[in-house]
This record gives structure tokens, C-alpha cells and sequence, in this order.
């Protein structure tokens, strides 16, 4: 049996750094979108993670970014991580759909995420136009998305950065 439950970070940190490690390997800390994660504190609430008998099987952590001069609250998707032997089975998108619930409950405005848009455009993301966001670093902006939460994207423009 699959649960999907908050992080806690007591109990679930090591066992997600290890699945991140594991899934992306040591490269995807040179990522742009790990520049919006480094000083910046995830956020245990919105996460979720998925267990099965105990071990962490996947997760969908969220972080709170800026946006140019947008005053909503937005969130950043990610990563999104599902261990090898459990992929192909759609977990990605309850665990993200989830934290996705959880962070309109909470009030956000609005979600960015990295990612391959013909499987995150499940949850409602849309690709973005190429000039509407500006990265601390480079970035291919055919993956990068938006969605409404409890408020509205459209407000969003700029420059993204960790809050």
C-alpha cells in the first residue's frame, strides 16, 4: 500500500536526498532551478511524499519564490522524484497533485514549474511564453509552466528567486 503524506523533515530528509540522488544523480545541482532551492527553506507542509512500507518511494516538494512584483504568494514545483522501481504507474502525478491541493488550501496564489510538458499539462500547467520569466541561470523555457492555485498566474512576470 501507497500513502501520500506530508514531509516531515525528522523523518523523510535523508530518505528524499538519497531518492533524489538516486533518481537525478549528482548533476542536477548544476540545474538553474536548483538556484531557486539553495538558501531558500522547502516547504514541509505543501510537500508530499509518497511511502510504501516505511521507505520513501517518491515526493513532490514545494518552495516559495518571488516573481517579479507580483504580491501573491507563488510556489516552485519540485523536484519531482519517484523511485526507479515504482515509475510508469502515474505516482509523479499524485504526489504532485497533491502538494498542488495542499498549497491552494494554503493560499497560494500560483505554481512554476520545470518539467515535460506533455505530462505536468495533466494538472493543468501550460508552458509559458519564452520571455514572460528570467532565471537566476539558464534555462530552457519550453519546459517552464504555470498554473493557477488559489489565485490567478497571470500576474506572474519577471524575474523568478527564491523568498
Amino acid at each position: 500500500m501507497i500513502e501520500i503524506v506530508p514531509e516531515s523533515p525528522d523523518q523523510h530528509a535523508a530518505a528524499i536526498e538519497a531518492l533524489y540522488d538516486r533518481t537525478f544523480g549528482p548533476g542536477h545541482f548544476a540545474k538553474t532551478a536548483e538556484r531557486l532551492r539553495e538558501g531558500n527553506r522547502s516547504r514541509p507542509d505543501l510537500t508530499r511524499v509518497a511511502v510504501s512500507d516505511g521507505a520513501v518511494i517518491g515526493v513532490c516538494r514545494i518552495w516559495p519564490i518571488v516573481v517579479g512584483e507580483a504580491r501573491e504568494p507563488a510556489v516552485f514545483v519540485g523536484p519531482v522524484a519517484i523511485d526507479p522501481g515504482f515509475q510508469g504507474k502515474r505516482l509523479g502525478l499524485t504526489v504532485t497533485g497533491e502538494a498542488l491541493e495542499a498549497s491552494t488550501k494554503a493560499g497560494c496564489g500560483a505554481a512554476v514549474i520545470i518539467g515535460a510538458p506533455d505530462y505536468f499539462g495533466e494538472l493543468g500547467f501550460a508552458v509559458v511564453a519564452p520571455d514572460r520569466f528570467k532565471f537566476p541561470g539558464p534555462q530552457d523555457m519550453a519546459r517552464v509552466m504555470v498554473r493557477d492555485l488559489a489565485g490567478s498566474a497571470d500576474t506572474l512576470s519577471g524575474l523568478v528567486l527564491a523568498r
